[in-house]
C-alpha cells in the first residue's frame, strides 16, 4: 500500500512539473520568439515617435464602440455593458425573441436615416456570438462610406479607396468572408484627415 501511495505522489509530482510548468514555459517561450506580436493580441500602438511606439489604442482581435458619425461603426455587442472583453458573449436571445426583434428593427431605421434608399447589412444590427467582433463586411463598410465622408469632408471615393485597401480576402482563399478591422480603418482615417 505505501508503496502505491509513494508510487501516485511521485507521479503527481512528476507530471505536475512537467504539464504545469515546463509545458507553459515552453509554448509560452516558443510563441514569443515564433509569433510575438500575434502571442501579446496584436496590439496597436497609435502618436509613437522616435522608435516609441505611442498609446495603446487596442487590439487587431478585439472590437470596440465607436459612436461619432465621422467614424466607421462596428457590430453591435451583447457583451457585458458592450465590448467588455472579460464578459465576452452573445445576448442569447432567441431569433424570435421581441426584444431582440425590436432592437433591430429600431437600429435599421436609425442607420436608414443615412442611406434610405439602401439595405442595412445585417452585420450593423446583429452582434457577433463573442460580442467582440473587430471586422465589418465590406458591405457594412461600403453602406457608411456616404456619412464618413460627408462628416470627414472628404470625397466618397477617397474614403471607399480606404475601405478597399483595409478589406481583407478570405483566409488560403477559401476560409472565412472578405472583412474589414474597423479599428485599423479608423485610425487610418484619422491619419487621412490629420493631412
Amino acid at each position: 500500500m505505501r508503496r502505491h501511495l509513494v508510487t501516485a505522489l511521485l507521479y503527481t509530482v512528476i507530471t505536475t512539473i512537467i504539464f504545469g510548468v515546463a509545458y507553459p514555459v515552453v509554448v509560452t517561450a516558443a510563441a514569443q520568439l515564433l509569433f510575438r506580436d500575434k502571442a501579446n493580441g496584436q496590439l496597436i500602438y497609435a502618436n509613437g515617435t522616435d522608435g516609441r511606439p505611442g498609446q495603446l489604442v487596442g487590439s487587431r482581435l478585439i472590437g470596440q464602440p465607436f459612436t461619432a458619425p465621422g467614424y466607421f461603426h462596428s457590430r453591435p455587442s451583447a457583451a457585458g455593458t458592450g465590448y467588455d472583453a472579460a464578459n465576452s458573449g452573445g445576448s442569447n436571445l432567441a431569433p424570435t425573441s421581441k426584444k431582440l426583434i425590436e432592437r433591430i428593427a429600431n437600429d435599421a431605421v436609425a442607420l436608414q436615416q443615412n442611406n434610405p434608399s439602401t439595405d442595412v447589412p445585417i452585420d450593423l444590427v446583429t452582434a457577433s456570438a463573442s460580442g467582440l467582433d473587430p471586422d465589418i463586411t465590406p458591405a457594412a463598410a461600403e453602406f457608411q462610406i456616404a456619412r464618413v465622408a460627408t462628416m470627414r469632408h472628404l470625397s466618397e471615393d477617397t474614403v471607399r479607396q480606404l475601405v478597399v485597401r483595409h478589406t481583407s480576402g478570405r483566409q488560403l482563399g477559401f476560409l472565412g468572408e472578405p472583412r474589414v478591422n474597423v479599428l485599423e480603418l479608423n485610425l487610418d482615417l484619422d491619419r487621412l484627415s490629420a493631412r
